[in-house]
């Protein structure tokens, strides 16, 4: 697999800044003429963003970058893409390596280099394993930490680490001895579709591989001539590490959204293994908001991680958004569901949300539905499911209609005012 042309950016985040650091010393061991762009925000108490460009000899530049507005993370969108384009009109890089801090999420930062002109060519999210539960678990603020990208950052550590997850295509997961089969199976049900690459937490203790385009199979190449009429063997170039060629894989900004959203999201499939469990809970009949809204402590400390979307009763036309993670869940609305639209607004929705409804469609209730999906160690998956049942529509007020629904309790105004 060869490096592509131009200047192929790959983006390395994580909270698990040791696994992270594993990852990025391996594209640098095995990708000659890689960089690594990094911005540390920790610097910001001081009203800068330091700055520093290094190779796998150590650093090349170093530079500030002033606030933006008081926002670190504000000066790191603004900086990022001119350095990349300086990296790029210099030429000599082979691949720069956007090496995100801490708390930073991939996605905004794809989002940000894609619209600067820059092509993305892979997103990896580098892990610990025996830290995922722990920090799923957390739900400290990131400033009580240190770890927040601006005055106002009110995520948590168990949102942050888990939206980092969930983004990117590939885990750098990495080589931890105090990791056991439940914790890998964790990250497996969290993120089953990623790629999981594994890394050394030494990597300068690991063979590397030349970065360089692969042959065919097989010892050696043809001989060839040499100059005194002797024939030799020519070596074969050994293909690019699996890291490399995940960050060379190619990147769809687009796509990767759409994955996200909780209308046509990419949500984990039922599973039960090594002790972790992940519970599909699917329904086509809405929640009643009161009693839905008296359960939502225990719905959210059920699970490690739990989401997906909902619908209640007396907003028939809303589409929900359930996020939780470190016991802390946040409830939004994220506009309609389709069945609420006119024939004439279909043309403004996205193709890959209306191939979504379309998969799922009812013909009496359209896209609306309940799939909410719980993965954790230990998950009491028969008990959830009769919390979550107790929560829908009895039979009598389902059978009352859509009017009398509306006229149920408002119990969820406060909640999504917030």
């Amino acid at each position: 697999m060869a490096v592509p042309p131009g200047l192929p950016v790959v983006i390395v985040g994580g909270l698990h800044a040791d696994a992270r650091r594993a990852a990025v010393a391996r594209l640098l061991a095995d990708v000659p003429g890689s960089v690594v762009l990094h911005h540390d925000l920790a610097t910001a108490v001081a009203g800068t963003v330091v700055r520093t460009i290094r190779d796998a000899s150590g650093i090349l530049d170093a530079g500030e970058a002033p606030l933006v507005n008081d926002c670190a993370c504000c000066a790191l969108r603004e900086d990022l893409v001119p350095e990349l384009e300086r990296l790029r009109d210099a030429g000599g890089t082979r691949l720069a390596v956007v090496e995100l801090w801490d708390s930073v999420e991939p996605k905004a930062m794809a989002e940000v280099v894609t619209a600067g002109g820059l092509t993305v060519t892979g997103v990896i999210t580098a892990v610990d394993p025996a830290l995922a539960l722990p920090y799923l678990a957390n739900g400290d603020d990131l400033a009580d930490g240190g770890l927040a990208a601006a005055a106002t950052d009110q995520r948590t550590v168990a949102d942050t680490f888990a939206r980092q997850l969930e983004y990117a295509p590939v885990l750098a997961v990495a080589d931890s001895p105090e990791a056991d089969d439940e914790d890998r199976e964790l990250l497996v049900q969290l993120h089953p579709t990623a790629r999981q690459v594994r890394i050394g937490q030494d990597p300068s203790a690991e063979p590397t591989e030349p970065a360089e385009p692969a042959e065919p199979a097989g010892p050696t190449a043809p001989a060839q001539p040499s100059g005194d009429g002797l024939t030799v063997p020519t070596p074969r170039r050994r293909a690019l590490s699996p890291l490399a060629q995940a960050a060379l894989a190619g990147f769809d900004v687009e796509a990767a959204a759409a994955a996200q959203h909780p209308a046509c999201a990419l949500l984990p499939a039922e599973a039960d293994a090594h002790g972790v469990s992940t519970l599909v809970w699917s329904m086509r009949r809405p929640f009643h908001p009161e009693r839905l809204y008296a359960a939502l402590e225990d719905l959210t400390c059920a699970a490690a991680r739990s989401r997906g979307r909902f619908w209640l009763a007396d907003k028939p036309d809303t589409l929900f958004h359930w996020d939780a993670a470190g016991g802390a869940l946040c409830v939004e609305s994220t506009g309609p569901w389709l069945a609420s639209l006119p024939d004439a607004a279909w043309d403004m929705v996205p193709p890959v949300r209306r191939a979504a409804a379309a998969l799922d469609w009812h013909p009496e209730h359209g896209d609306r539905c309940q799939h909410l999906v719980f993965t954790s160690p230990g998950l009491d998956r028969d008990g959830l499911e009769r919390l979550l049942e107790s929560c829908l529509l009895t039979d009598a007020e389902y059978a009352a209609g859509p009017d009398a629904w509306q006229r149920l309790p408002h119990a969820f105004d406060t909640l999504l005012e917030v």
